[in-house]
């Protein structure tokens, strides 16, 4: 399991049997508003309220490494653009729907929906 503390700490909270572990897998130091893992489970977008997208292999146990940082956009939520893990989708207040590589964090396009969005 997963979980965020409100500082921006991500855990990693591992039961087996009647025994757990807690172990502390990354400090972005923003809080986390959520974690969302890609379809194949192999990487995990952490997004913040700042709009800052962040990826962590839960695999390789590094640091969560900053793929964007969306903080002039009103920045609502990212997801992952399936199939695969190489896209993510994010979409800001005003309506903006915006692709980026999740390889270098490269803006690769954009649509505007002319509305509004709330999540």
């Amino acid at each position: 399991l997963y979980f965020s503390a409100q500082e921006g700490i991500l855990m990693f909270y591992h039961i087996k049997d009647l025994k757990y572990e807690i172990k502390i897998c990354a400090d972005i130091s923003q809080p986390i508003s959520s974690l969302i893992f890609s379809p194949d489970y192999t990487s995990l977008l952490l997004v913040t309220d700042q709009g800052t997208v962040y990826s962590y292999k839960p695999a390789h146990s590094g640091e969560a490494v900053k793929l964007l940082d969306t903080s002039s956009s009103c920045f609502l939520a990212a997801d992952f653009l399936t199939p695969g893990n190489n896209y993510c989708v994010s979409v800001t207040i005003s309506g903006e729907v915006q692709v980026w590589s999740l390889e270098d964090g490269t803006f690769l396009s954009n649509l505007s929906l002319g509305i509004e969005v709330h999540v």
